[in-house]
């Protein structure tokens, strides 16, 4: 049996590597530099490898590379502290067979070595394996600061998909709520594609009156309508080479869908007016706030469209599910803010952060980005306290108060807490108010009757008064459906 490599400087990494692959049943050997992995190579080949970064000498992605050169059929995972979108995307240019963000699950992380031992590495499959530097531009500072660093899991799923989507040119849906940065997400996916070169065109088919929304994607010819006065390209022949972004495609009108279907299949349509086809090579990254699936039952939305769209489909965690990343985001935000203001970065205080994390975001990232500028500009001090924060942010502390004093004498204290939750986000006009509360509210009934129940659906959905397949579907919609399982041992947190 060919032994596992662990290459790490830190001792207890080693170690708890060593004893967990150990249990299962297999043979390690670990080293702490990378240097005497490449000695180590010449006279034999490990069954995978598992690599920091960040080591003394020679680092984790060189050592990559080296192996990759030479060894490109041996699966190498790259692990590390520092999650950041720049080193995921590095490490499967780089061959990576999969990246691991420290701390991980040790189950988690058995079962990746032991499916990479398994499986034929990447280097099997004909594709490149590397992209130099040059084929690939460097995030924006947006990226920088709304994606790169992230310790949440959700957001390290979306890391993988960017890196691993490096090499292709596949249609990709991107889904999740407004203000969780899916445009940022698209230009990612781009500006590490091998069309980075190329243009990134966005345009948001809801922001268009219908009427124009044709020319705008197709172009038109002279004299095609009143007011044309000249040739106009439109976006698909601006995006040729690199990626044409659409967002809010659920908006899209009926009618201009099976245009965009065509230009899908085969990569040509006619501009208004035009009697000549013509061909673009564009990559499609289409984004939506809306359940198309919902959209496509309604019939306000073409089922074969959706399924050209929904190649590859991401689903991009609201903020409320990546609490771990608000004060990180925060501290990026007010830097930036001070840098654009020419004023020094203000910091936080410890319980304003703390209010700051415990707040759900409706308006996700969007909505921490405002916040911040707006504490640049008016909070007094250089330092940020609670008296300094946005009114529906301090009003949000409001409700544990109010509900640890009267839990017990008032039990219309939930409703009170309601509607002054309404009240605050009408009075400084959220969008989508309703849809908002209602999904919060089945959040929690949901997370409640699942807790009682100790995560057995069927007898959760009986309690409420609901079906199984209501119950299933209202999770799935919801971005529950992976934390409970039917089987009351199956509970998965």
């Amino acid at each position: 049996m060919k032994p596992v490599w662990i290459v790490d400087d830190d001792q207890a990494i080693r170690w708890v590597l060593e004893k967990a692959l150990s249990r299962a049943g297999m043979v390690t050997r670990s080293f702490i530099c990378a240097s005497d992995v490449s000695i180590a190579l010449e006279t034999e080949l490990p069954a995978a490898l598992i690599s920091d970064i960040r080591m003394p000498g020679t680092d984790g992605f060189a050592l990559l590379k080296h192996v990759k050169d030479k060894y490109p059929s041996l699966p190498v995972i790259i692990m590390t502290a520092y999650s950041d979108l720049d080193s995921t995307v590095m490490a499967f240019q780089g061959g990576a067979f999969d990246y691991l963000a420290k701390p991980f699950d040790i189950n988690e992380a058995v079962a990746l070595i032991s499916r990479a031992v398994r499986e034929p590495a990447q280097g099997d499959s004909g594709q490149p394996t590397l992209v130099s530097n040059d084929g690939v531009a460097s995030a924006t500072s947006s990226d920088k600061g709304m994606l790169t660093q992230s310790s949440s899991v959700a957001m390290q799923e979306v890391f993988r998909a960017i890196g691993r989507l490096a090499h292709s040119n596949v249609t990709v849906l991107i889904t999740g709520e407004s203000g969780t940065g899916k445009e940022l997400v698209a230009h990612a996916l781009h500006s590490h594609s091998v069309r980075a070169k190329g243009p990134f065109v966005a345009l948001n088919t809801a922001a268009i009156p219908r009427d124009l929304l044709e020319a705008e994607l197709f172009g038109h010819e002279r004299g095609a309508f009143t007011g044309a006065n000249a040739l106009r390209r439109g976006r698909f022949e601006e995006a040729s080479g690199g990626t044409l972004f659409l967002d809010e495609i659920g908006d899209m009108p009926f009618e201009l869908q099976t245009r965009l279907l065509r230009v899908l299949s085969d990569g040509t349509f006619y501009r208004v007016g035009g009697a000549q086809p013509v061909r673009v090579d564009v990559r499609i990254v289409a984004a939506t706030h809306q359940p198309l699936e919902d959209r496509v039952r309604e019939g306000k939305f073409r089922e074969d469209l959706f399924h050209r769209l929904n190649v590859i489909r991401l689903r991009l965690p609201p903020l409320r599910e990546r609490r771990e990343d608000i004060a990180e985001l925060a501290r990026h935000f007010l830097s930036v803010c001070a840098r654009g203001v020419g004023v020094p970065v203000k910091r936080i205080s410890d319980q304003a952060m703390q209010a700051l994390a415990q707040f759900d975001f409706p308006g996700n990232v969007r909505q921490l980005e405002n916040f911040c500028h707006w504490l640049t500009v008016m909070a007094p001090g250089q330092t940020v306290e609670m008296s300094d924060l946005p009114a529906e942010v301090r009003a949000a502390e409001l409700p544990e108060a109010v509900t640890n004093q009267n839990a017990v004498s008032s039990p219309q204290s939930w409703q009170q807490l309601l509607a002054h939750e309404a009240s605050v986000r009408l009075s400084r006009s959220d969008p989508e108010v309703w849809s908002a509360l209602t999904q919060q509210f089945e959040r929690t009934i949901l997370q409640s009757s699942l807790e009682v129940c100790r995560g057995r659906r069927v007898e959760a959905a009986a309690r409420l008064g609901m079906g199984r397949n209501t119950i299933t579907r209202k999770l799935r919609e919801l971005g529950m459906d992976s934390g409970y399982q039917d089987h009351p041992s199956e509970k998965v947190l």
